[in-house]
Formats: C-alpha cells, structure tokens, sequence
C-alpha cells in the first residue's frame, strides 16, 4: 500500500465511516501528499476501490472530485469499473453525482460522448444509470 493510502486508511479505522470523515480525512490527505500526479491520484483512487468498504471507495470518489481537473477521458474506464462494482446506491449516487456527471460536462463533444452513450445500452443496471445520467443527448445545457 502507498504511503498515502496507508495514511487514509489508518485515518479512517479511528475516525469511523461518516461523510464528514471522509472528507476531512481527504483534506488532510491532500495537505500531507500535496502536488500528487495525475497517476498517482488514479493510482491511490484504484487502491482505495480495491477494498470493498464504504469508506475507503466514499474516500476514492472524493478524492477523484477533488482532482477533476487532472483527470482524462481514458480515466473513464478506470470509472467504469468502479461503477461497476460499487454494490449499492450509497456509493453509486455519489460517484455519478460528484465525478461522472461533473466529467461528463467537461468531456462533452469529446470521444468521451461515445463512451457515455454506450453505458446507455449495458447490461447492468448500474453502468445504464451511469450513461444516463452523463449522456449528453440527456443532459440539458
């Protein structure tokens, strides 16, 4: 585990699973490991992920909202599986609401648009939802 991964996730086990948490424990993440790279960031959000609990994946999505910016339409596939395999509306709703959606507003008239709307026709649930909350024949504006 990378050093800030290793910090996150010693922060979380003793301040416990609350939004709040979270976010204050990516704060002081971001202030403890600043200037991270864009690979680094994609690195420690797929570390986090990899453990399927609520707060190490709630962390990686803030994490990923933090760093929009840096963030590249081949980073959708990255997203794509972590939509895929985040059990449930508690870390689904978040995910769309604070990266996808946000993404797809940047990426928009991108080749991104094609990976969007085919999220529209998947199989799982989840990835539809996914493509119809980013697709831009979808999205007003």
């Amino acid at each position: 585990m990378s050093e800030a991964g290793e910090f996150i996730d010693a922060t979380l086990q003793l301040y416990g699973s609350s939004v709040g948490a979270v976010r204050g424990t990516m704060k002081d993440a971001a202030r403890r490991f600043p200037a991270l790279s864009h690979d680094a960031i994609t690195a420690l959000a797929s570390e986090l992920w990899r453990v399927p609990s609520y707060e190490r994946r709630l962390s990686a999505i803030v994490l990923l909202q933090s760093n929009l910016e840096l963030l590249i339409v081949s980073d959708l596939t990255r997203i794509e599986g972590f939509v895929r395999t985040a059990d449930g509306d508690e870390l689904i709703e978040p995910l769309l609401e604070l990266v996808v959606v946000p993404l797809s507003i940047r990426f928009r008239n991108t080749r991104a648009d094609v990976v969007f709307e085919r999220w529209t026709t998947d199989p799982q649930d989840a990835v539809r939802l996914a493509g119809d909350a980013a697709a831009p024949s979808r999205r007003s504006g």
